[in-house]
């Protein structure tokens, strides 16, 4: 009987985020269209920033209760999930163009802030001081969106914007809002009855952190990407994920680390197993995205397939 009544509330909350991540991106392409900024950055920043929240929460709040492994665990899990089975899923069923002149620039991006916190973990600790480090990376994460505005803005000519109705800014408002609740509280509800299955069935904390949790706070990011994909917003999907990893190394982490009482523990699989999986799905991501200019089918096989092989290795 319980086992049956948590699998109805991972229904519900399912339900809740994949109607959530609808209005969400609905309500993000009418932002990209009425204030002229390109759908890639609305990705990279609004909806990376609302689809990260579940991470936020859960690292922070078990790295509050002293369950460092679990709050680095979800961070690097869900960094891997977005790549190499959201991307990898989404490119299966669509491929994916790769529009934006600064994909390139944000990948490496998204690189370096992981080799930067693998070289910061090499110790086996994230102090707080090197918490602060993380989350001050964000400041040149937002100068390139910036930067990256101003260029298209140019480009664009100035071209004349559609006046904004203040009906539809009330309805795409409303849109937004609900959509980002439905989002968090949708996803919060499916790591929680996903923590409780894990716990009938006696997997171990790290495990649980970089599958279970790690997928279940992805799912924003997987239904965002998914719908924007089916609405032929191929950017919103390739900026959502980049955004989304860089804030999960510099935001997640580094909070996780100055709420904690004595930095974040990094244990010897996330250094040796975990990161360098993030690192491989990030080169093939990257490289054939900047070599092709398209994530195709065969590519989106590939890093689902890795992340299976990642999984087998895991249980």
């Amino acid at each position: 009987m319980e086992i049956g009544l948590i699998l109805m509330f991972f229904i519900i909350g399912l339900i809740m985020t994949v109607k959530g991540g609808d209005l969400f991106v609905d309500a993000s392409i009418w932002i990209a269209e009425r204030t002229g900024i390109s759908s890639g950055i609305i990705g990279a920043t609004v909806v990376s920033m609302a689809t990260t929240l579940p991470e936020f929460f859960v690292s922070t709040v078990a790295s509050n209760e002293g369950f460092s492994e679990m709050a680095v665990g979800n961070a690097i899990g869900s960094y891997i999930c977005n790549i190499a089975f959201i991307i990898g899923v989404c490119s299966l069923i669509k491929p994916i163009e790769i529009k934006s002149s600064f994909f390139g620039i944000k990948g490496v991006m998204m690189i370096s802030f992981l080799s930067i916190f693998f070289i910061l973990a090499k110790d086996g600790i994230i102090t707080f001081r090197e918490g602060y480090l993380l989350m001050l990376l964000i400041i040149f994460f937002i100068a390139i969106n910036i930067f990256e505005h101003k260029k298209v803005d140019i480009h664009r000519n100035k071209r004349k914007r559609k006046p904004i109705k203040k009906k539809e800014l009330i309805k795409n408002g409303f849109k937004f809002v609900i959509g980002v609740l439905l989002i968090v509280y949708g996803a919060h509800i499916l790591v929680d009855s996903g923590v409780k299955i894990a716990n009938i069935l006696r997997i171990p904390k790290q495990v649980v952190s970089l599958t279970l949790l790690a997928v279940g706070t992805s799912i924003p990011e997987f239904v965002t990407s998914l719908v924007a994909i089916f609405k032929n917003q191929q950017n919103i999907s390739i900026g959502n994920i980049l955004g989304a990893n860089i804030l999960n190394i510099s935001i997640v982490i580094g909070a996780s680390t100055l709420v904690s009482d004595r930095g974040l523990i990094v244990t010897g699989q996330t250094l040796f197993t975990d990161i360098p999986m993030a690192m491989v799905v990030s080169l093939i991501f990257i490289v054939i995205g900047l070599l092709k200019e398209r994530i195709g089918r065969f590519t989106g096989l590939v890093l689902l397939g890795t992340y299976i092989g990642y999984l087998i290795i895991l249980f």
